[in-house]
């Protein structure tokens, strides 16, 4: 029925409530009506009142809205509704030109839509969509406003095609978009470029605003046709920097024409900044233009335009102070060095020059650091690319890197010392809080500093030692300047960073003892820095010096320490033949005459022949390291300076500082964290922790690690529970080194445990009483965590058995209270299951235990109390909201999963016993895995990616060896999971879609296997088959349920991209066997479909597919399905490929 004017008006209000308004209930109100008007069956008559009568552009884009979502349905309209529909559109639009751009843009992507989804579509012979560019060009022969709305549907319809929809199959996708780009992109690319000619041809007014309206949409088709995906990639737009663009072969005419570059530059160089922004952006498409496309004279040549452009806009740089302009213009920059080799640049007539314009708007934009910040990465990008391509450069001309690179790394250093005073002074956001980008940052740096690496270590080494004597200063003076030294020490982060990162650029770069040698200078300056910031604890710290200092102990650590240093040289004292030049030697060292000795030792090192012999019994024990290995180099400097001879004595300095700011910095929870995984880091790898054992600052730790010593372990009112959090990864650090000499000594992890034990103790004392909840709870989660670090670290049978014996039954009791008392605060049960999920990990076989002890049953019935608990008290909190039902409820149910399918794969346990010996823990838990999966909506197994990682692989065990209890379920409940099962067969998560191949291939090979049995009509298999005939039964009653899956396996076979194929081939084979005639008739539709010139092949196809394979479900039948599998899809591809193939997604299997 259609609306009244009332009406018409009532839904005009409802508009703007919906679209402006801000109060939150008239907006939940308007859209629960609107949604009405979406699904009403007149809602056609009801969108063409509301553009023909609507007053409001609210209304417009309203009718707009509902237009979009009916062409979009997955059962579409007649195709003769979507051509009035489209009709009635392009007139209303060319009548009303003057429509609100956000309708305007609303009703163009309705057509885009229409004519994507139907691009194969035939009616009279006619493929009756492709008509647009005839349509569109109409519009081009009015007005400037239909101009533009033209330009806009070529625009809006290459987006669209090039717009992966993941609710169709991609395979459909790909064939539109491909018969897309075959037919119509090129002449639209033609058509936008001739029509740009025409504008820049016409005098430009900057206060024309149709005229920039125009060239903005012309721009903008330009750059979406660019961006098109020509080859099916999808590639990863945060990928940007690594992007080549796969521009077809018949394009080349485009891009060798020397004015189609010419084009972009001057409307770059006439527009106004939004606009030049859009005509940089094409360039950088057109600079990222594969290599292939072009011979080699002819990718010189247009290299060449491209760096003739580059250099014209340096020269002229005005245009560049718009930040959009700016920052595509570094894009642009970039994309040169990706695409195009440093030896092809270097051989550029203009490179001396552009390369000298291009560092100089390099070291300008360092200078500004606060201008376009995020446009940094692009100009280290280039730079990086460019250093690293040096050693590769074959031509004789000089790429002159070494003149700019070291002026690049000195800008970048002295610009982000210079930032400091400002930001703390002005208040100002400070880069070095968003790590993630300071390092991507230093890591280009690190490259780019390798040339000339001398110049640049010279650099630091001046800064270092001219900040750390102005920060000394500051301390000792009478009258502290709070400002001053906040500014210092901000400085000094900074230093300490580039300190880390050149040292690490060791491992990825060829490095010189000279270097080494550089990297021991700076190293000394950091670990005395280190000295001078502890000194003044507890009094004062700053915590960006101290992640600073953290971050350099890391990159020294993964370049010198330990692994990493293998010497590569025998020590001098081993030599036999000697060269009497000891007393020179032993000046040279004495008197620091360092890069002497490093020079005569890089010339001895080229005479491999030579061995020295040292005669003189004096020579001092750093003379050794200086001759001993690659990495010697570095502790020599560091031996004279600070005392640090070997690895040893780094080690002990690491955990020194460890220890410290677990001391000192426990309300710091950055600093904690990165200390924290810093000593995880070491403890990973066995040679490192055999030394580390050793260490006085690490026995301490073994001895007391409490809240007394180390105060973030504290469980007071001024921590929050997230505080707690890092305490796993401290005992899991601690357990490693306590396994090191521990072996099957009790009372040394009694002693170990001690502080747990009290902890425990008098949680059970608060329990016994009238205990305050809150600290039990904070010691509880404590405890859980600590406990779940300690079992993680755990992976020997002994080792495991000691923490069982420990915790069982004494301490575990307390575990199942707290979740009775706590299960709707997950703050508490969170920690808690996931502690048990941890004990029920059967890693490296730790749970075997002996035959004779029964601890793998009594472990599986606690955790079978827990799960069961928390189910039935999760449960009755009853329905959740949308924003609390994952927190409250499916993160604790996908932790139980994950705990339940540890056990149940883990062999440390023989279900059997349960049902043998009346115990119904088993039976409990599986009834409550089923309560709590009825819970959850089918939807919400999908969209949580956790909760399915955990339900799927646990219902893969369970069918896998427990179909009796699957069997047993009611109907309603096999129908739930069987559905969830059919849902999860095309998750994009391969971990999902496999593990519900798995479940189903399970379930199909049951039933096959009964069927098999009860055609052989002998009384015993009658008599065991009980539970067979029930899921037999069930099957019969609802056949529809496999014959969907089925439909779903084949789609996915045919159309999609099947990343899965041996996983999906495997209950595949099942279902065909199961269901012949229903799998005869999805082979004759999906025939029938075809042109007959196709049908011949597809039958052939199909009848290789079961060439060979037999009745039955042993593995080399099922091999041989998986081969012709293989071979089916394959030659199914190649036959639908073509044009005449009508279009796929035409067949629906499941429907």
């Amino acid at each position: 029925m259609a609306l009244r004017g009332q009406s018409l008006a009532e839904l005009e209000v409802l508009c703007n409530h919906l679209y402006e308004g801000t109060d939150l209930a008239q907006r939940m109100q308007a859209e629960k009506v609107l949604l009405e008007l979406i699904n009403s069956p007149e809602c056609l008559s009801q969108c063409q009142l509301l553009l023909e009568q609507g007053t409001t552009s609210y209304a417009q884009l309203l009718a707009a809205t509902c237009l979009s979502k009916l062409v979009s349905r997955a059962s579409p309209l007649p195709v003769e509704q979507r051509i009035d529909i489209r009709n009635y559109i392009l007139n209303y639009v060319a009548s009303q030109p003057k429509l609100a751009p956000f309708v305007m843009q609303a009703l163009v992507q309705v057509i885009a839509k229409i004519t994507k989804l139907g691009w194969f579509e035939v009616l009279k012979d006619q493929l009756i969509f492709r008509d647009i560019t005839a349509d569109v060009k109409k519009f081009l022969q009015g007005t400037v406003d239909h101009y533009i709305i033209g330009v806009m549907i070529l625009s809006e319809l290459t987006q669209e095609m090039n717009l992966v929809d993941y609710s169709r199959p991609s395979a459909k996708h790909r064939k539109i978009a491909t018969s897309f780009r075959d037919t119509s992109l090129k002449d639209i690319l033609m058509l936008a470029c001739s029509l740009l000619k025409e504008l820049l041809a016409k005098p430009l007014t900057i206060q024309d605003q149709q005229q920039e309206s125009l060239a903005m949409h012309l721009l903008k088709l330009v750059l979406n046709c660019l961006n098109f995906d020509f080859i099916g990639n999808s590639a990863d737009e945060s990928a940007d920097d690594l992007c080549t663009v796969q521009i077809p072969t018949n394009w080349r005419t485009i891009f060798l024409e020397p004015g189609t570059l010419d084009l972009f530059f001057d409307l770059y160089h006439s527009l106004p900044p939004m606009l030049s922004q859009l005509a940089l952006s094409c360039l950088v498409q057109f600079a990222s233009t594969r290599r292939s496309l072009f011979s080699n004279p002819e990718r010189a040549k247009y290299l060449g335009n491209l760096i003739k452009g580059v250099k014209q806009i340096l020269e002229n740089p005005q245009g560049l102070s718009d930040p959009g302009t700016y920052h595509e213009f570094c894009r642009f920059l970039a994309r040169l060095k990706t695409n195009y080799q440093l030896g092809e640049l270097v051989m550029v007539k203009d490179y001396p020059e552009v390369i000298r314009l291009i560092a100089n708007f390099t070291i300008t934009s360092l200078q500004h650091w606060e201008f376009a910040p995020n446009s940094v990465h692009y100009l280290l990008t280039l730079w990086q690319r460019m250093v690293a391509s040096v050693p590769f450069v074959k031509t004789a001309e000089p790429h002159l890197l070494d003149t700019y690179a070291p002026e690049i790394t000195k800008a970048y250093i002295t610009s982000r010392l210079d930032c400091v005073p400002v930001v703390i002074r002005d208040g100002l956001e400070d880069p070095l809080d968003d790590t993630a980008t300071v390092f991507q940052q230093l890591e280009q740096l690190c490259t780019v500093s390798r040339c000339e690496y001398e110049k640049t270590c010279t650099l630091l080494v001046q800064l270092f030692d001219q900040n750390a004597q102005n920060y000394q200063k500051l301390l000792h003076s009478s009258s502290r300047n709070p400002l001053e030294i906040t500014v210092q020490e901000g400085r000094l982060a900074w230093l300490v960073y580039f300190v880390g990162t050149f040292v690490g650029g060791r491992l990825t770069y060829t490095s010189t003892d000279e270097h080494d040698a550089m990297d021991g200078e700076l190293s000394c300056r950091v670990f005395q820095l280190i000295s001078l910031m502890d000194a003044q604890l507890p009094q004062s710290s700053n915590e960006k010096v101290e992640l600073a200092i953290l971050w350099f102990l890391d990159q020294f650590r993964k370049t010198y320490v330990g692994d990493q240093l293998q010497h590569t040289s025998k020590v001098l004292q081993e030599s036999q033949v000697g060269i009497g030049f000891s007393g020179v030697w032993i000046y040279l060292v004495l008197m620091k005459n360092f890069n002497i000795c490093c020079k005569i030792l890089f010339l001895l090192r080229q005479h491999v022949a030579v061995k020295l012999y040292m005669q003189d019994k004096n020579v001092t024990s750093r003379t050794w390291l200086v001759l001993s290995g690659t990495t010697g180099m570095v502790y020599a400097r560091m031996s004279e300076v600070l005392g640090i001879t070997d690895d040893n004595h780094v080690l002990e300095t690491f955990m020194t500082k460890i220890v410290t700011n677990l001391k000192y910095r426990g309300r710091c929870e950055s600093v904690i964290l990165r200390t924290l995984q810093f000593l995880n880091d070491l403890s990973v790898g066995y040679s490192l922790l055999k030394k580390l054992v050793k260490i006085e600052a690490v026995k301490f730790m073994l001895q007391n690690h409490t809240s007394k010593h180390f105060p973030f372990l504290g469980i007071s009112d001024n921590y929050s529970l997230s505080d707690l959090r890092c305490r796993t990864m401290f005992y899991t650090a601690l357990t490693r080194l306590l396994m090191v000499d521990l072996g099957e000594d009790e009372d040394e992890f009694e002693n170990f445990m001690l502080p747990l034990t009290v902890s425990f103790e008098s949680v059970t004392q608060i329990f016994n009483s009238s205990f305050e909840q809150e600290e039990a709870k904070r010691m509880l989660i404590g405890l859980a965590r600590d406990l779940r670090g300690i079992a993680f670290a755990l992976n020997t049978k002994t080792s495991y058995t000691m923490l069982f014996d420990w915790i069982y039954p004494a301490y575990i009791s307390v575990l199942q209270r707290a979740i009775e008392l706590w299960y709707q605060e997950p703050a508490c049960t969170t920690p808690i299951l996931k502690l048990m999920a941890e004990f029920m990990q059967n890693r490296s076989q730790r749970l075997n235990f002996d035959v004779s002890s029964p601890n793998g049953i009594l472990l599986f019935r606690e955790a079978s109390k827990m799960i069961c608990t928390y189910g039935n008290q999760i449960l009755s909190l009853g329905t959740l909201s949308k924003d609390q039902v994952y927190p409250l409820k499916l993160k604790g149910i996908s932790i139980c999963y994950s705990a339940l399918k540890s056990a149940l794969c883990g062999n440390y346990v023989s279900f059997g016993v349960f049902k043998l010996y009346g115990d119904n823990h088993f039976d409990n838990v599986l009834q409550a895995f089923v309560k709590m999966l009825l819970s959850v909506s089918h939807s919400d197994l999908l969209q949580y990616r956790k909760l399915s990682q955990s339900y799927y692989p646990l219902l893969e065990c369970v069918t896998q060896d427990h179909m009796s209890f699957i069997t047993s379920l009611e109907p309603r409940v096999l129908i739930y999971i069987l559905t969830s099962i059919s849902e999860g067969l095309t998750a994009i998560d391969t971990i999902v879609s496999s593990s519900c191949c798995a479940s189903l291939d399970y379930i199909v090979t049951y039933l096959f296997k009964h069927i098999a049995k009860e055609g052989k009509k002998t009384l015993r298999c009658r008599e065991i088959s009980q539970d067979g005939q029930r899921l037999f039964n069930f099957m019969q009653q609802n056949p529809e349920v496999l014959q969907q899956m089925m439909s779903i396996l084949m789609n996915t076979i045919i159309f999609e991209d099947c990343r899965n194929q041996w996983s999906v081939s495997r209950p595949l084979l099942g279902l065909i066997l199961l269901n012949e005639k229903y799998f005869s008739e999805l082979r004759a539709t999906l025939i029938n479909s075809q042109p007959d010139s196709k049908r011949e092949v597809l039958d052939q196809c199909f009848r290789n597919l079961m060439e060979g394979v037999e009745q039955n479900l042993l593995v080399k039948n099922r091999d041989r399905f998986t081969q012709n599998m293989s071979v089916f899809r394959r030659d199914m591809a190649e036959a639908l490929r073509s044009e005449g193939a009508s279009d796929p997604g035409s067949l629906d299997m499941m429907s």
